[in-house]
């Protein structure tokens, strides 16, 4: 057995270790680590799955942020439609916290003098796209911090300038670079205003709401419209009432529910989606196909 000098030397030694490990891992007065890298990278593109585009642009990423999580929106964009990809961000960015890196790549102007950004918005979250407008929903609902121009070379793929494959030569990197924790200040100057989106808005009279449809859900041929609930329900529907509703040229007829199985199988039904807007749907069948809709598209929506 040790002499107890020499224990107490080693349990000196040992604590003398632990203070300065803590104190290096900690924050001011000894408080509990800041975490400063941001590790969630959510990545949406246009550019499908079949070929390695997608997975080149994720490769780019780990080699730069070895320690990243990469979550993918969506690659299945219908190509070019900015409006799409930027419908899909908004609605996807509020589920995501604070540091979030979101890489978006739908960009028809690829190779052109259109610019290419960082956008950090106010609930702390990071963008980085082409200035074509896919930032404008979300920039809308939580609000500009600051932008930025992608101007650093350094945080550019090394070796590799394709005028065509933005996606693995500037965002990708850049993504990872933000993920990394590094100070995105660096990435380049403040950015003049941003390219705007043009939205489309509903408008509401004495006959009710003319809107659009905008989108299909998914594989089910439901309609998606950018007509909100609760403008709906200013038209003075309640639920199990039949609503008016013109598509193109076309009047029909459904019932007012809240959800799916309210209707037997294979009718129509009007109701209000998870993400708080007017959809058309069948159930357990496509409306969209039974109806001959692609969208966009024009609606109207009848005063009861």
């Amino acid at each position: 057995m040790a002499p107890p000098s020499r224990l107490r030397r080693s349990v000196c030694a040992l604590t003398a270790i632990a203070t300065l490990v803590f104190a290096a891992c900690s924050g001011p007065n000894g408080a509990a680590p800041v975490p400063t890298a941001r590790r969630l990278i959510v990545f949406m593109t246009d550019f499908g799955t079949l070929d390695d585009a997608v997975a080149i642009c994720k490769g780019v990423m780990l080699n730069i942020a070895p320690a990243a999580d990469i979550i993918d929106i969506t690659h299945h964009v219908t190509p070019y439609s900015i409006s799409e990809g930027a419908r899909l961000l908004a609605r996807t960015a509020p589920y995501y916290p604070a540091g979030t890196v979101f890489v978006t790549v739908i960009d028809p102007g690829v190779g052109t003098a259109r610019r290419s950004i960082v956008v950090k918005t106010k609930r702390g979250q990071f963008f980085v796209l082409p200035d074509n407008g896919l930032i404008t929903p979300t920039a809308d609902r939580d609000g500009v911090e600051s932008a930025r121009l992608i101007e650093n070379p350094e945080w550019l793929l090394t070796g590799s300038s394709s005028s065509t494959f933005h996606g693995r030569d500037v965002y990708s990197p850049v993504g990872a670079h933000l993920a990394r924790g590094e100070d995105w200040t660096r990435v380049g100057p403040i950015a003049p205003p941003l390219v705007r989106l043009e939205l489309q808005k509903v408008v509401i009279d004495d006959s009710g709401i003319a809107g659009s449809v905008v989108a299909l859900d998914g594989p089910f041929g439901n309609l998606v419209t950018n007509v909100g609930g609760d403008e709906f329900r200013k038209l003075g529907y309640r639920l199990g009432e039949p609503v008016r509703i013109r598509l193109g040229d076309k009047d029909l007829a459904v019932p007012f529910v809240a959800t799916f199985g309210d209707v037997a199988p294979g009718k129509p039904l009007l109701f209000v989606d998870s993400r708080g807007l007017v959809s058309l749907a069948i159930n357990q069948g496509n409306f969209a196909q039974a109806n001959g809709i692609t969208p966009p598209g024009g609606l109207f929506v009848f005063r009861k």
